[in-house]
């Protein structure tokens, strides 16, 4: 996704489930539930939490003894509240969650925001709607039905210059209109979150409690694993929704001030960026287990035993990680429907920025985590590797490229190679044949040093004249390294890539983010695999098989090129790391 943040779907209810396409693969897709006649986040399935089960044991036997499939998809008739308002001549809005790119012409293309007009939902998958003149196909899933359908479309925020809204088409409906747009906004608020906890209780206390009881089946480390820090989350949401309702205003929702709750919780929101880390390692270790029936029916009992709805297990672990990323879209849209006048104007203001900075991070967070698996693969590549891993102390490559070092005592000057990380400066020499190959030679602790813009002509400590330079010089040993490159542009980059290390490193210490030691220990172990291997593994990329959807069977059979991340990650050129190390883009945002 290519804009700043990445919105959820819990308006629309998720149950995994698994078909065949037209092309004959076996796909994962998402089955939508809506609740009907409101097309806004509603209350549970009330049926489902109704049903009467019996104990655990005579469960467990059940789906032994049955051929129950998990993850099975459930009833047909989900789409007909849309299509009877579409039938009735209703126009039905969508916006758009993520960016669908598409090279098929029967297909919709859209970005991340825009406002689609659904025509057709007669399938579970994709519904057929239209952006202005265009029309075709798009995946259900990608969109969120707006809040407010009653608004006409020529109301909907209109986009100027520099991205911001019109603020006379903003602030021109009337102030009745206002103020019922604003109420819908809070109630869905109000009622989302009181889902979301109902959610994260099934999850703590149907499915955590009960695989602690069974030690003979789950390894703390594989709940830990599976569930992340889910706990921490809910513990932090109840107090969050405690907050929320003190402000709800339940006889005159318009006027509910709740921009003050997200400005006090976006610290501990925060918690959210370890659990969005996670979340693809829990993606896999649960397809690993489901491979195995015992604990497919111990999953799907657990999930009878505490009578929640028909969402399979991974299912209800994305919530979390769609949650974060929906406080923007709620925000937005509540500023949207505040006048400036209002009390809690200027909260919400800042509370969508507050937010947004929170999903921003989440992203970086995750990129940076990323990240650490290319420096091990970078560094079980290098020859002669001494001392500590590079993780020990880094984990993001600033900058590098090729400078002359010049060395006491004869000033010798040798061409190297050389990688500015957090912290430190690593100094490899190239293969005399083969120049894709490095071999490590020294680093130097960048903490102590500090950097010397050198000016052209003799230099008063190496006694020699110099072009292009600069010097890393240490305080308290008074060690003095100098450089030279070999235009001043490449001078001026690397001036400038010494000022974003430091940066890099106050921006870390200020939001405290480390790497543990459990993460740097399986990023080497996995390095040191695919090095034995002879080639590094592709690097995957779980979120796809997890999101992509099926084809409607009307149309073609080649799947759509879609492009869908969980957050909002930076895009990425394709990448030479094995086949030219010099360039090591894959580190680069």
């Amino acid at each position: 996704i290519t804009s700043p943040v990445a919105f959820d779907i819990l308006p629309l209810k998720l149950h995994q489930f698994s078909k065949s396409t037209p092309t004959g693969l076996d796909c994962v897709g998402w089955q939508r539930r809506i609740s009907a006649p409101v097309i806004t986040d509603g209350a549970l399935d009330k049926a489902a939490l109704a049903d009467d089960v019996g104990s655990e044991e005579d469960l467990y036997e059940d789906f032994r003894s049955s051929n129950h499939r998990y993850g099975h998809s459930g009833g047909g008739g989900e789409q007909l509240a849309i299509n009877e308002l579409i039938s009735d001549g209703s126009v039905v809005y969508a916006e758009a969650l993520w960016d669908h790119v598409t090279m098929d012409d029967q297909e919709l293309g859209f970005k991340a925001g825009d406002v689609i007009e659904v025509m057709d939902a007669t399938n579970k998958e994709w519904w057929w709607g239209r952006i202005l003149d265009s029309e075709g196909w798009f995946p259900a899933s990608f969109v969120r039905l707006r809040v407010n359908q009653d608004e006409p479309m020529e109301d909907y925020p209109l986009k100027v210059e520099g991205g911001k809204e019109d603020d006379s088409r903003r602030f021109g409906m009337g102030q009745t209109t206002k103020d019922q747009m604003r109420t819908n906004v809070i109630n869905e608020i109000i009622s989302t979150e009181r889902d979301y906890i109902k959610h994260l209780k099934d999850i703590c206390e149907g499915y955590i409690k009960q695989c602690r009881k069974r030690a003979d089946m789950f390894t703390e480390e594989q709940l830990k694993t599976i569930f992340g820090n889910i706990e921490d989350i809910y513990r932090c949401q109840k107090k969050f929704v405690k907050a929320l309702e003190k402000k709800f205003n339940k006889d005159h929702p318009h006027l509910s001030e709740v921009g003050s709750c997200f400005l006090e919780y976006q610290t501990e929101f925060q918690i959210y960026s370890e659990y969005c880390n996670n979340h693809p390692n829990a993606c896999l270790e649960l397809s690993r287990l489901t491979k195995v029936n015992k604990y497919v029916y111990f999953f799907e009992a657990c999930r009878l035993l505490q009578k929640m709805i028909d969402i399979s297990l991974d299912g209800f672990l994305l919530t979390p990680v769609q949650k974060i990323c929906k406080y923007p879209l709620q925000l937005a849209e509540l500023l949207k429907y505040t006048n400036p006048q209002h009390r809690d104007f200027k909260d919400v203001e800042a509370a969508l920025n507050a937010m947004k900075n929170v999903a921003q991070l989440i992203n970086e967070r995750k990129r940076r985590l990323e990240n650490i698996d290319k420096i091990a693969q970078w560094q079980s590549s290098i020859e002669d590797w001494e001392g500590e891993d590079v993780l020990v102390r880094s984990s993001e490559l600033i900058y590098s490229g090729e400078l002359a070092k010049i060395s006491h005592p004869q000033a010798k000057s040798q061409q190297r190679m050389f990688f500015l990380f957090d912290h430190q400066l690593v100094c490899c020499k190239k293969d005399l044949l083969r120049r894709d190959i490095l071999y490590y030679k020294s680093r130097i602790n960048v903490d102590d040093m500090e950097i010397l813009d050198v000016e052209d002509g003799k230099d008063k400590d190496f006694n020699i004249s110099v072009k292009n330079a600069f010097k890393l010089h240490c305080r308290d040993t008074e060690e003095v390294h100098l450089f030279c490159a070999k235009k001043p542009e490449q001078k001026q980059r690397w001036l400038k890539a010494f000022e974003n290390e430091r940066r890099q490193v106050q921006l870390d210490q200020e939001t405290g983010f480390s790497i543990t030691e459990v993460q740097k220990k399986q990023a080497m172990l996995n390095a040191s695999k695919q090095h034995h291997a002879g080639k590094p593994k592709a690097v995957t990329r779980p979120y796809y098989d997890f999101l992509m959807r099926q084809k409607h069977p009307t149309l073609p059979t080649t799947l759509p090129q879609q492009q869908v991340f969980m957050l909002a990650e930076p895009k990425r050129k394709p990448s030479n790391f094995w086949q030219n190390i010099s360039r090591l883009t894959p580190f680069r945002k």
